[in-house]
């Protein structure tokens, strides 16, 4: 999340998000039977069916399953109305998101894990159908459904790549369209009146940075506590959404002008924002190491800001040339914060051959 975070979750409100160059890979294999592996849990070879009414069973009790089986639930749904049957096929994830000892950094990987299922089955059993729109709500649906919330920027990022203007289709109306909707066809087809998209190009003489402060945070507490503010002190929490606006459009705005002074105004305005409502709920967004992190940022000559919902995790920084982006790294380090190898992707879901 680059910009316009907790405001996302209300119609129409902007955020700013961009896919990264860590990636989820999906492959699928024809089988006698269905098998799943998720290579990251060591879970291997675990068979799964279709019951005569399409609900998909994976036969173990382990819950880290449950969001591949809901991606697998709603794409075979989808294809079932389309009468396509699936052949039965081993399907085996690994995710690069996460380091090799589990530790989360935060980069919405189970949106990631969700799309790259929902991609895969639809390019084996009908690749005209693996559409980024087609992909990207399918897995949206599938993810608001097993998560009960979300603003879906992080399946979005995944679906399509590339640094993105997003509006959220707001989990509510989701998951009151999906009650209520006859068919998963249906779904697709109909108008997502609170949803937008459009892609949005990298200035070339800017430079983007993200750290670890090595404390992952909870993201539903925080984004709740946020929420509790709109009750508690409604004038607030409008000011926080007109300031989360404006800040979101200062920084759109230097991105197509390619003006890095309009850019770093946008990101130093959504920081304030962010730092101001989470003081005015008692929730910490901008945690000690994370204002250190945005501090060095602007010390050497950039801005930075928490991304997401803030309380640890990452924060992003953009620098107005390759040696302070360099210069901030070492500066991160010395503070204690990890600077992550990552960088703004643009390929969105890719079948590999």
């Amino acid at each position: 999340m680059i910009a316009g975070e907790f405001a996302v979750l209300e119609p129409h409100h902007q955020l700013s998000v961009t896919a990264v160059d860590r990636y989820v890979y999906s492959k699928i294999i024809r089988t006698s039977d269905h098998l799943l592996t998720l290579d990251n849990f060591g879970l291997r070879d675990i068979p799964w069916k279709v019951s005569d009414s399409g609900e998909i069973t994976i036969q173990t009790d382990d819950s880290r399953v449950n969001f591949v089986q809901k991606a697998m639930d709603t794409t075979l749904s989808f294809l079932k109305e389309k009468r396509i049957e699936p052949h039965p096929f081993h399907l085996r994830i690994k995710s690069e998101l996460d380091d090799e000892h589990g530790v989360k950094y935060g980069l919405g990987s189970s949106a990631a894990v969700v799309t790259s299922a929902v991609a895969a089955i639809l390019y084996q059993l009908s690749p005209k159908d693996a559409t980024d729109e087609t992909i990207f709500k399918l897995a949206s649906i599938a993810h608001v459904v097993m998560q009960g919330n979300g603003s879906g920027a992080d399946v979005a990022a995944s679906s399509y790549g590339g640094i993105l203007k997003y509006t959220s289709f707001q989990a509510e109306w989701l998951l009151e369209a999906y009650n209520k909707t006859s068919s998963m066809q249906e779904l697709l087809e109909m108008d997502w009146p609170y949803f937008s998209i459009e892609p949005v190009l990298f200035p070339k003489d800017m430079h983007f940075c993200v750290g670890w402060t090595g404390n992952p945070a909870s993201t539903g507490n925080l984004v709740g506590q946020i929420k509790q503010l709109k009750t508690d002190q409604p004038e607030r929490y409008e000011q926080f959404l007109s300031d989360s606006e404006k800040a979101v459009a200062t920084f759109i705005q230097g991105m197509h002008e390619e003006k890095s002074a309009t850019l770093l105004e946008g990101i130093n305005k959504n920081r304030f924002a962010l730092k101001t409502v989470g003081d005015q709920a008692k929730v910490e967004v901008e945690t000690p190491l994370l204002s250190t992190l945005c501090d060095l940022a602007e010390q050497y000559g950039g801005a930075g800001k928490p991304s997401g919902a803030g309380g640890g995790d990452c924060g992003i920084a953009f620098m107005p040339s390759a040696e302070k982006a360099e210069a901030l790294k070492t500066a991160w380090k010395k503070a204690g914060i990890m600077p992550l190898d990552l960088q703004p992707d643009f390929k969105g879901t890719t079948l590999i051959k």
